[in-house]
């Protein structure tokens, strides 16, 4: 199958995270397309593509070369927002994109412009795929999953290409935190991996935000409204007090961009006598995000002083940190990256992640992984598109970095 038959297949399944789930993978979706994973896996030649007890496929493509060839890896997630409905993704291919725009048809008022879109604007010519306007498309990151298992199928019928062992890995929910969670650095017995889980062609990243998650809870005290007079504290309008005086002009993700970090409320889930608040902290100096943090529980606590009888919980958590700390001491990994790309012809263009990846996580547990374009645009929503030429672009360049580190010896 070729990357395009390979993604439409595997969008047509609703993997959407869910972040109230306690499970690993947080939903049934996610299963179901790990099993079909293993399965064409195994169709493809490889002898050892698994579901590990924490919800991860792994597998190995066998090397070529009897030289002392580093092992390296390749990841990607196979979960999708869960901010955009995910079931009954109706992919849509539009050959050689003239520049109109693409109006979706299930939903009218969705377009794609190219004069809004610049990614796409460059990708005139192109075959390019979106979902119908319901639902996002999924290619964060289908299209990573894709180019990967297409890759491994090319190398697989290729045996004269010398590499050495090759290492694949799809992981979980990682759009809810969880990607890395569990995964087993050293079975997966690589020196680095890359992830396949950027935009658009050329993107190579190696230094992303870091992040941590506040969580607060403000409590009130509920009673009958009728008679609720000096008595009733509403934990909804406290909550609301504090969300207003966020920063809004600054150091919000709408008014920020390059290097600036953000305070972003993203869940509200309200009753009046308890309502949660949480909160995403990013900066990509990670020492900057106690001082967010500092200034988001200074408002909270300000606001609950203020209305007698209400209370504050607030609980933080660290989500991930900037692979650049451990990239930097790994400049080979990079170096390698770009030789793959400018040998297909491609000048790689490198940049500051917005966000994060597995790659954020796992580089801190050991296994350096910078991030690779994959071809997505308009992350998580209904005007997400890819380009087929990208994805075709991908999987030349996994490739070109299995022969690489395959002319290398033990580094």
């Amino acid at each position: 199958m070729s990357v395009l038959q390979r993604f439409l297949r595997y969008v047509a399944i609703d993997t959407r995270a869910d972040d109230a789930s306690p499970s690993r993978p947080s939903s049934a979706g996610q299963e179901v397309l790990m099993r079909m994973l293993v399965e064409e896996l195994r169709g493809i030649g490889l002898s050892d593509p698994v579901v590990d007890a924490q919800g991860c496929v792994m597998a190995t493509i066998p090397a070529t070369t009897m030289a002392d060839a580093p092992v390296i890896g390749f990841i990607a997630h196979v979960d999708t927002s869960p901010e955009m409905p995910g079931a009954g993704v109706r992919p849509l291919v539009h050959p050689r994109y003239d520049g109109r725009d693409i109006v979706l048809p299930d939903h009218p008022a969705a377009v794609l412009r190219a004069d809004e879109n610049p990614p796409l604007a460059a990708r005139i010519g192109d075959d390019i795929v979106t979902a119908s306007g319901l639902t996002l498309l999924g290619a964060d990151d289908k299209a990573g999953v894709a180019e990967i298992v297409t890759a491994a199928d090319f190398l697989m019928r290729h045996p004269e290409i010398p590499h050495g062992r090759i290492r694949i890995a799809f992981t979980p929910d990682e759009e809810i935190g969880r990607g890395a969670d569990g995964f087993d650095v050293e079975r997966f017995g690589a020196v680095c991996a890359y992830t396949l889980d950027g935009g658009s062609r050329g993107e190579l990243e190696y230094e992303s935000f870091s992040a941590d998650a506040m969580t607060l809870t403000f409590g009130g005290f509920n009673t009958h409204p009728g008679y609720a007079r000096g008595k009733m504290v509403n934990a909804i309008r406290v909550a609301a007090q504090f969300v207003d005086r966020l920063p809004r002009q600054a150091m919000s993700p709408e008014t920020t961009s390059g290097y600036e970090g953000f305070v972003h409320p993203y869940v509200f889930d309200a009753s009046v006598d308890r309502t949660r608040v949480r909160v995403l902290i990013r900066d990509f100096v990670t020492s900057a995000l106690k001082e967010k943090e500092s200034l988001v529980e200074g408002i909270a606590r300000g606001v609950v002083a203020a209305h007698p009888g209400a209370t504050l919980d607030i609980d933080v958590e660290e989500q991930y940190r900037n692979m650049r700390e451990v990239l930097d001491r790994h400049p080979h990994v990079i170096e390698r990256a770009r030789e793959a790309m400018r040998r297909a012809g491609i000048e790689p263009v490198e940049r500051a992640i917005r966000g994060g990846t597995d790659g954020s996580r796992l580089s801190f547990m050991g296994l350096p992984t910078p991030n690779l374009f994959a071809g997505e645009h308009n992350f998580h929503s209904r005007l997400e598109w890819v380009s087929v030429q990208d994805m075709e672009k991908a999987v030349e360049v996994i490739v070109n970095l299995a022969r690489i580190w395959g002319e290398s010896e033990g580094s």
